[in-house]
């Protein structure tokens, strides 16, 4: 397996930065452009893995719809794309199997079937009972009220709308328990508004009128969750002058969230013209301890659950049941690496079993030449990265890895002072 060392020789982070394109953006105007009668053109839409590989798909869906024999379809690791998938071939005339890697194979997809199964959609599985591979057969959908269970995966609810209104007389959801990450289903009712449907949510209910994607050009947005590493590596630093070029107060993504946690850490963030502009405060931190709950923002624990344990603060987090389920069990994955650091992590449950994490408050080690496994999981490589800068050097494997979301990772990390050696 492929290792690389990170090195940083001082305790600056000075640069200017482009994040990459949002790929949670992208990914939902895929879905909007199959769905809508006619195609539209959609600037800086995102490279990472994850949105080439649904543009693959999505292709290879139009070359095959219609066809008797059976089309396999392979969504790797991502799972915005099996989800998306799930919902959007079955109403796309045809035979379809949808897999994906092994770990795909161990997430959840039985809340979505049943859903759409409740609608009509011929929906079988091909191995366990609630997960992929499943094979589906394209057929009209019926309009009708649903439950669907928001508990496990917001993207279950986002692909539930966005085919709703392609169903004859819509539809309409009631969410039946609290909801994690419910900013992207926000973010998915935001952008199908842009393109003309009429969605109504309220509390735990959401309407979505029968009617037609009205095709317009867009722009995506630079990627506020990859914002995070930036956000901690400041948080690291002795002195920062950073600009992360194209960040909005007024985005969509939920995530933006982080320009109010970091301040906590000291980091300040000043929205300009041209993005948002990092500085960091000299003055001694005003708390020894910080809690934060992720059910909204599970994409952004990892950075914020770091920056808290290298500043030796202590630390509550909860609300992280979903990070079980990503690429990896992103939970078990950074206790077993803090382990390496000396950072004292405890995990339990609270209530309805949600599992929660504490950091214990200490001086942290951070040996040189640190090893850090990244388990498959883009969010782990790019979380240890910015270590580098309080020990001058960490290794980390299997480094390729952060192409599933941020492909230009190590070239920003290199322009802001850190040196990649493999």
């Amino acid at each position: 397996m492929k290792t690389i060392t990170i090195r940083k020789t001082d305790r600056n982070l000075i640069g200017c930065i482009r994040l990459p394109s949002s790929k949670s953006i992208s990914n939902r105007l895929l879905i909007i452009r199959a769905l809508a009668s006619d195609g539209f053109d959609i600037a800086h839409l995102s490279d990472a893995d994850d949105t080439l590989l649904l543009q693959e798909l999505l292709q290879k869906i139009r070359k095959h719809k219609d066809r008797l024999s059976m089309t396999e379809l392979d969504t790797a690791n991502a799972g915005t794309a099996m989800r998306f998938l799930t919902a959007y071939l079955s109403m796309v005339p045809g035979k379809w199997i949808l897999t994906g890697s092994e770990q795909m194979k161990q997430r959840p997809i039985g809340i979505l079937v049943d859903g759409l199964k409740s609608l009509g959609a011929q929906i079988d599985y091909l191995s366990k009972l609630g997960y992929p591979p499943v094979m589906i057969h394209g057929t009209s959908l019926r309009g009708r009220e649903i439950i669907v269970d928001p508990g496990i995966s917001s993207q279950f609810v986002s692909a539930l709308i966005l085919i709703g209104p392609k169903i004859p007389g819509g539809l309409t959801l009631h969410l039946s328990g609290p909801a994690v990450s419910f900013p992207y289903v926000k973010m998915t009712i935001s952008l199908m508004k842009d393109f003309g449907i009429h969605v109504i949510q309220e509390r735990s209910r959401i309407f979505i009128a029968e009617g037609d994607y009205i095709p317009c050009n867009f722009t995506v947005e630079p990627d506020w969750s990859a914002a995070a590493f930036w956000y901690e590596a400041a948080a690291l630093a002795d002195y920062v002058d950073l600009e992360l070029e194209g960040l909005t107060r007024e985005s969509i993504q939920g995530d933006s969230v982080l320009s109010d946690i970091f301040r906590a850490f000291n980091v300040i963030t000043e929205f300009t013209g041209k993005g948002v502009h990092l500085t960091k405060s000299s003055q001694p931190l005003q708390e020894n301890q910080f809690k934060f709950n992720f059910s909204d923002h599970p994409d952004i624990a990892p950075a914020v659950i770091t920056s808290c344990s290298m500043l030796g603060l202590h630390g509550l987090f909860t609300g992280l049941k979903s990070l079980q389920i990503k690429e990896t069990d992103r939970l078990l994955a950074l206790k077993t690496e803090y382990e390496k650091i000396g950072i004292k992590a405890e995990t339990y449950s609270t209530g309805n079993l949600i599992p929660a994490i504490e950091i214990i408050a200490g001086r942290v080690t951070c040996p040189p030449g640190l090893q850090i496994n990244t388990y498959g999981d883009h969010r782990m490589a790019m979380t240890f990265a910015p270590l580098a800068i309080l020990n001058g050097n960490i290794r980390i494997e299997n480094p390729e890895v952060v192409t599933k979301s941020y492909p230009g990772f190590w070239n920003d990390l290199v322009s802001v002072g850190y040196e990649i050696i493999e």
